[in-house]
């Protein structure tokens, strides 16, 4: 019975982890890819306009 309570571990995780990879591939895409797209790409420029801000700033 020690080589079963040895493997349930790493069974248990494996499975947790092809969970997590279902997930994030399934949410990949779709109709509120756009949308999501553009939430990154709206947080990137003010990020960028706060560093080119603070550089202009410290100048």
């Amino acid at each position: 019975m020690d080589y079963v309570s040895a493997l349930v571990p790493p069974v248990v995780m494996a499975v947790f982890f092809i969970g997590v990879v279902r997930v994030i591939v399934k949410t990949q895409g779709g109709a509120a890819k756009a949308k999501e797209d553009a939430a990154v790409d709206a947080a990137l420029a003010r990020a960028e306009g706060a560093r080119q801000a603070s550089a202009a700033h410290d100048s």
